[in-house]
C-alpha cells in the first residue's frame, strides 16, 4: 500500500455514543469533508456495552469501506483496529476519550476534529505493528486481544480498576491521580516465570510489567524511550522497586532521562545504564506465568484478571491514516515474515511453561543480572 493519498470513495465512522459530545456537529464535519474530496455520503455505526467495535469495524469492511475512522476512546480504537488487521483497509483515528493513545505515539493532532477528519479522507497511508495477547482466565479459560499501544499487569492495572469514571470524565488523566495513590499502597509484588523470544525460562517478582508495541503516555511520559511502531518488536520493562529510593530510580530514569537527555543527540550521550528498579527487554514474543492471578489491561482499558499471557508483534499488520508527508519509519523496520514466525500455534501456557513439568513451583527471588536476557 503506498503512503500516498488514494482515491478511496468510502468512509464508515465507528464511534461511541459515550465519548461524542455533539454528535450531530461531528457527523455535519464528515459529511462536508466527504463531499469536498468527492466521496460517497459516510456511514456511521454505534458501538454498544457489549459490541464495543470489532463487529462494527467487520460490518463496514463486509460493506466495502475503504476507510473505517474510529470515533471514541482507546477502547473503540483499539476494538475498530482488531477488525482490520490482515485487511487493505486504513483506520483514521478521530479523537475522543481522555487519552488517544495511539494518536499520540503517532504525532497526530489531538484537540482539532476537522484536521483529523480531512486526515482519514486525504492521509496517507501508513503501515504500523500491532501486538496481540492471548489469555487465560482464573477458570482456565482462554481470550484474544489486540492492543496498539501497550499492555500491563501490576501497577497500572490496579491504577485503573482504582479510577473513578465519572471523574475521569470531569477532569481527564488528573483523575488517575487519586487512583495512583490507591494502588502504591499496595505492596504485593508479582511473582512469574517468562521466557522472551527463544531465550530460557526466567523467574522474577516484580511490582508491575508493561509491554509497549510504542513508548509514550499522556503528559508527553516517556515510558518505554525505544519503542517503535513499525520496527516488529515490543519493549518491556519490570518495575522492581524495593523501596521509596527504587520509585526515585523509577522517576528519574523515565521523567528525566526519557522525558529530557533522550529527546537530544547531545543528551543522549549522558543516559546512564539500566537500574535495579526498573530493567527494559525488547523482543517479538514473550509468555508469562504469574504465580496468582492479577489484574491487566489493554490500551489503557482494565482487561480483567489473567494468571497466564502470551503476547506476540504482528509486524506491519494494520494500515492507519496519518497526515501526507509525515510517515516517519523507525530506523529498523520489520521484515514481513515475522508476522508468519511469531504467530502461536496454541493458547498461552497454562500452570507452567513449555518445557517445564506441570507441578514445577515458582522459585524465589533471583537477581536482576540473572533476571532478564538481553535482547
Amino acid at each position: 500500500m503506498s503512503d500516498t493519498p488514494s482515491a478511496r470513495h468510502s468512509l464508515t465512522v465507528v464511534y461511541n455514543p459515550v465519548k461524542v459530545d455533539d454528535l450531530v456537529a461531528a457527523q455535519e464535519l464528515v459529511a462536508k469533508a466527504a463531499a469536498r474530496h468527492g466521496w460517497e455520503d459516510p456511514a456511521w455505526i454505534e458501538t454498544t456495552e457489549d459490541e464495543t467495535g470489532e463487529k462494527q469495524g467487520r460490518e463496514a469492511v463486509r460493506a466495502g469501506s475503504d476507510v473505517v475512522a474510529s470515533l471514541g476512546g482507546d477502547g473503540t480504537v483499539r476494538a475498530v483496529a482488531s477488525a482490520l488487521v490482515g485487511t487493505d483497509v486504513a483506520l483514521g483515528l478521530l479523537p475522543g476519550g481522555t487519552g488517544n493513545l495511539l494518536a499520540r505515539n503517532l504525532d497526530l493532532t489531538l484537540d482539532d476534529l476537522a484536521n483529523s477528519i480531512n486526515v482519514a479522507f486525504a492521509g496517507a497511508d501508513r503501515r504500523i505493528d500491532l501486538a496481540w495477547a492471548e489469555l487465560r482466565r482464573e477458570d482456565g479459560s482462554t481470550d484474544r486481544a489486540a492492543y496498539l499501544v501497550m499492555a500491563g499487569f501490576g501497577l497500572d492495572a490496579k491504577m485503573l480498576s482504582n479510577t473513578d469514571e465519572e471523574l475521569k470524565a470531569k477532569v481527564g488523566w488528573l483523575a488517575y491521580v487519586a487512583a495512583i495513590r490507591t494502588a502504591l499502597r499496595d505492596e504485593n509484588r508479582m511473582r512469574m516465570r517468562y521466557r522472551l523470544d527463544r531465550h530460557r525460562i526466567r523467574a522474577l517478582s516484580a511490582h508491575t510489567l508493561i509491554i509497549g508495541n510504542c513508548g509514550s503516555l499522556p503528559a508527553n511520559i516517556l515510558l518505554l524511550p525505544t519503542a517503535a511502531i513499525d520496527d516488529g518488536r515490543f519493549e518491556a520493562v519490570f518495575l522492581r522497586p524495593e523501596s521509596a529510593w527504587g520509585w526515585t530510580q523509577i522517576m528519574g530514569k523515565v521523567i528525566w532521562e526519557n522525558g529530557v537527555l533522550r529527546r537530544t543527540r547531545w543528551g543522549r550521550k549522558f543516559v546512564g545504564r539500566d537500574v535495579d528498579a526498573l530493567r527494559y527487554v525488547k523482543g517479538r514474543r514473550l509468555e508469562v506465568v504469574l504465580s496468582r492471578p492479577e489484574e491487566i489491561e489493554l490500551d489503557g482499558d482494565g482487561f480483567g484478571r489473567a494468571s497466564a499471557l502470551r503476547t506476540w508483534i504482528d509486524a506491519g499488520g494494520l494500515i492507519v491514516r496519518v497526515p501526507p508527508g509525515e510517515h516517519r519509519p523507525s530506523e529498523e523496520r520489520a521484515d514481513p515474515q515475522e508476522r508468519r514466525e511469531t504467530r502461536p500455534e496454541g493458547p498461552p501456557p497454562a500452570g507452567a511453561l513449555p518445557g517445564e513439568a506441570e507441578d514445577a513451583e515458582l522459585p524465589g527471588e533471583v537477581t536482576a543480572e540473572e533476571s532478564l536476557p538481553t535482547p
